[in-house]
Order: C-alpha cells, then sequence, then structure tokens
C-alpha cells in the first residue's frame, strides 16, 4: 500500500469521523439542523438589504403588502413549510395525525421559546391561528379548517370544514403570541428578530434560535413600496432581493441573478359544459389535445412557467402521480377526438373570452391558433374585466381563459362545489369527476378514479402553472434556496464576495 494510498484513506476517515461527529448535534428547537465546518465564519451587518412598506404593518396577521409578508418569513416560524415539490415539511412541528375525516392533530416539542423568552405553546399555535383566520394573507388559505384547540401544551387539534388528507399543507401562518417589544414591533420565534435605531428598521438575529448561524447577523429593511421602484433598487444595488409573482408579465430584463419559484397559480381553459359544441365531452378532449402547453410557456409566460399535464401542479406528488396531459399538441388525437363527436366541420366555432390581462391574452392568441390547425373556426374575445366577469358568471361563452391560486394543499373544491369560485360552466349535477373528488377527499374513492374521470370528462382544461422569481445581485453566493413561502430557507449559507 502506497504512501499517498494511505494519505487519501486517512483524510477520508478523518473527514467522515467530523461529519458524523456534526450531525450528532442538535439544539434544543429539535426541529433545526446543526452542522458546523473548520471554514473561518465571516459575518456581514450591512451587506444583505431587503425592502419593506413603512405604510404598512409588520404585523404578520395584518399585513398586506407581499414585501412586509415576505420579510415576515424571517421574523415568525410556522407548524410547516413547504418545499419545491409543495410537500409539507416540519418546522415547528414534529408530527401530525388524521384523527379521522374531520380532524387533524400536530405535535410540537416542548422548550421552545420566542426572541423575548417566552414560551411557544399550543395555546400560541391557537392564538395563531385564530388571528390568521381573519388576516388578509392567509383566511382564503384557511377555509378548509373552521376552528383549533390546546389538546395539551404540545397537542393542537384542528378540525376541518370538510375531509381533507392534504390538510397539514395548509399549516403554514406565523406563531406568534401577542407580544411586542419595545419599540412595538411584534415578537416571533423565527431566526431574526425586529430592532430599530438611527431612524431605520433591523433585522438581527433571533439568539434565542438556537443552532442558527448566518453571515448577515443584521438586515437593513429599506422603505420601498412599488413593484417599479422595487425593480430598480435592485438593479442599482439598494436592496439585495426581490421576489416577483410575475402576474402581470413585465420585463424580466433585471440586472440581477434569477430563480424561477413553482406557484400553485394555475392558468386553465373554462368550458361552457352545458351549452353549445363544448357540452360534448369529445370536444372538450379534442381542445385539450390541440394545445401545445410548452408552446405557451415559453411564448406567453417567457419560461416562467410549467405545463400542466395533469390538474395539480407538475412538480407537486399529486401532479406526478396523474400525469394525462401531454406538454406537446397531439393533433392526430384531437382531430379524432372531434370526429368522435360527430360534430360537422362546418359547426366547430369556438370563442374563447380573456380579460386585459398580457399573458394570458397572449395565451388565447396562441390557443387560437392551435384550436384551427386541429380544425376548429377561433374568435378571441378580449374584454374588460368587469365585461369578463360578467361573461363568465352568465356562463355567456365557450371557452374563457382563467386563472386561480390553488391552496397549498393543491385542493380543486373551487371547481367542484356549489360555492366554488371556478366552477362556471361545470354541470355538477352529472359530473363523475365531481363525484369521484368528493369521494377522494372523504377517503372513500382513489385519486385514481378521480383521474380516470377527469381525463374523460374534462371538466376544465389545465393549461399551466405559472412561475414566480427570486432576484439577488450576481455577488450572492451560497446556492440560493427559496421557495414560495419560505422564500429564505438557507439564508445561512448566503453570502457575498
Amino acid at each position: 500500500m502506497t504512501k499517498k494510498y494511505l494519505s487519501v484513506l486517512l483524510a477520508l476517515i478523518l473527514t467522515a469521523t467530523v461529519l458524523s461527529a456534526c450531525s450528532q448535534q442538535t439544539g434544543k428547537n429539535s426541529h433545526i439542523l446543526v452542522t458546523e465546518t473548520t471554514t473561518e465564519h465571516t459575518t456581514d451587518t450591512s451587506g444583505f438589504k431587503l425592502s419593506y412598506s413603512q405604510a404598512d404593518s409588520l404585523n404578520p396577521f395584518k399585513s398586506k403588502t407581499l414585501n412586509n409578508q415576505i420579510a415576515n418569513t424571517l421574523v415568525f416560524d410556522s407548524l410547516f413549510v413547504l418545499d419545491s415539490n409543495f410537500e409539507a415539511q416540519p418546522s415547528i412541528a414534529t408530527g401530525y395525525t388524521y384523527e379521522d375525516s374531520d380532524t387533524l392533530r400536530v405535535t410540537i416539542p416542548s422548550g421552545i421559546v420566542f426572541s423575548n423568552g417566552a414560551a411557544l405553546t399550543a395555546s400560541s399555535v391557537v392564538y395563531s391561528f385564530n388571528q390568521a383566520k381573519n388576516s388578509p394573507h392567509w383566511k382564503n388559505m384557511l377555509r378548509g379548517i373552521s376552528s383549533a384547540y390546546a389538546v395539551s401544551e404540545t397537542v393542537i387539534s384542528f378540525e376541518l370544514n370538510y375531509s381533507n388528507p392534504n390538510a397539514h399543507n395548509l399549516l403554514t401562518f406565523a406563531i406568534a403570541n401577542g407580544d411586542t417589544d419595545k419599540n412595538g414591533y411584534p415578537i416571533g420565534s423565527g431566526r431574526y428578530k425586529f430592532g430599530e435605531g438611527n431612524g431605520t428598521v433591523f433585522l438581527t438575529v433571533n439568539r434565542k434560535h438556537e443552532g442558527f448561524n448566518p453571515h448577515f447577523t443584521k438586515i437593513q429593511l429599506v422603505n420601498i413600496t412599488t413593484s417599479e421602484s422595487i425593480e430598480n433598487a435592485i438593479n442599482i444595488g439598494n436592496i439585495s432581493y426581490a421576489f416577483r409573482d410575475m402576474s402581470s408579465g413585465g420585463d424580466v430584463k433585471m440586472n440581477c441573478s434569477k430563480k424561477p419559484v413553482n406557484l400553485t397559480n394555475m392558468v386553465y381553459i373554462g368550458a361552457n359544459g352545458k351549452t353549445g359544441i363544448t357540452k360534448d365531452e369529445n370536444i372538450r378532449r379534442a381542445i385539450s389535445l390541440a394545445i401545445d402547453r410548452d408552446t405557451v410557456v415559453k411564448s406567453a409566460y417567457r419560461g416562467y412557467a410549467k405545463s400542466a399535464t395533469s390538474p395539480f401542479h407538475p412538480a407537486s406528488r399529486l401532479g406526478k402521480q396523474s400525469q394525462i396531459f401531454e406538454a406537446k399538441t397531439d393533433l392526430a388525437a384531437a382531430k379524432l377526438a372531434i370526429k368522435q363527436s360527430g360534430y360537422k366541420q362546418s359547426e366547430l366555432k369556438l370563442d374563447i373570452l380573456v380579460n386585459r390581462n398580457a399573458q394570458r391574452a397572449a395565451a388565447a392568441k396562441l390557443i387560437k391558433q392551435q384550436l384551427e390547425a386541429a380544425g376548429f373556426k377561433v374568435t378571441v374575445s378580449k374584454m374588460t374585466t368587469k365585461g369578463y366577469r360578467d361573461f363568465v358568471k352568465y356562463s355567456r361563452f365557450d371557452l374563457y381563459i382563467g386563472e386561480t391560486r390553488l391552496p397549498d394543499d393543491m385542493n380543486l373544491r373551487t371547481f367542484f362545489t356549489g360555492s366554488g369560485a371556478t366552477n362556471y360552466g361545470i354541470d355538477l349535477d352529472s359530473s363523475d369527476t365531481a363525484s369521484n373528488y368528493s369521494r377522494y377527499l372523504r377517503g372513500k374513492g382513489e385519486i385514481g378514479s378521480f383521474i380516470l374521470s377527469f381525463s374523460q370528462e374534462m371538466p376544465f382544461i389545465p393549461v399551466v402553472y405559472r412561475q414566480g422569481m427570486i432576484c439577488y445581485p450576481r455577488a450572492m453566493q451560497g446556492d440560493m434556496q427559496g421557495y414560495e413561502g419560505n422564500y429564505f430557507s438557507n439564508i445561512e449559507d448566503w453570502y457575498f464576495n
């Protein structure tokens, strides 16, 4: 055995020993992974800057602006956070169980404290849930949960408004207890806490959050309100990070590094399943088959979207299990479905309603061309927001281009219940898809049965899931990770060259 080989082997053994020792170290907060390195750890108290709105509240249950809500994710922990695949990962929570189809119980550890030293208990979670239920940020997301109560100091029970096997994905609201610091800023248990000095607001490391050792120990908050000003600020270096949800498109040629962020915003085609040729499920299937979703992604959304190959987001577990659409057009299958419908060529007339959203208008133009290639004669009616809403509400359409943000549990009840906000054109009384979805939620049926009926009936036609964008300076290092609602997932690894 050569000396060189022995040297390499010894180095490997030493490295493995160090890594093993690091992996066994944990802090009091069991949801935090603690790692150590032998490299020098530099700190930065002035380099990293975030935008916030001085005119808006920094209370997580009162804030209305996106930049304040983003900043709050550094100050407040939640029971769970979602990863890039929309899977719930424990943050404060250590586990959950479904006691029955309508009751979800979550366990938290003892010993977690807020930044002022107060204990974080089940009562804190119940208080936060009740606040979040009425907040601008979480009230829509939490509609499926009726109430919460503390079973013990470490167990919380959530009562569901309807059966939902994925309800734990909704528990991403901020945890607080109503306390404020001497300057009136709300107290959280997150990685940072609010501070104030010399007329500025900032974030400093919360030393009660054990195991968190970032390079950025102080983050300046810069008062910037409009999205245009935020874009300009990051281009000239006044702030170090921005998230854009890309809801209105706009210029993405910003002077920064960019990272796409998956969103639950589904862009879809609503079809009138009650009257006209779109009442025929063969026609609806033909429409879906004729669409080239990849082209819509590239042209209408400038690449900031994912082709919807399922009713669920393609990155999600449910989406991966139920890929029933092709991302590319299948003209031969589309023409066969038209033939099976029995309609004559002269009857294949469709009108697409769309509002003045630039991306959806561009998508409508592309879809028109794709449907015409399959044999349809298509017009596009571009309407004001009010006119569009009225026509859709009263089912005065063949097709419409819509967008809805699904809750984090990927729940589709908005399409399949009488009170749903996007059920327009769907004949719920005769829809096998709606009844199969209800059975799936109640645990009485399989997701496969729902997907099978959906692919046959095609009650609506998913097109793409939009993406947002994280933007940060090119000098930023550290494998930038961030997801919707969990924008700073590994901020402890970020640093400037």
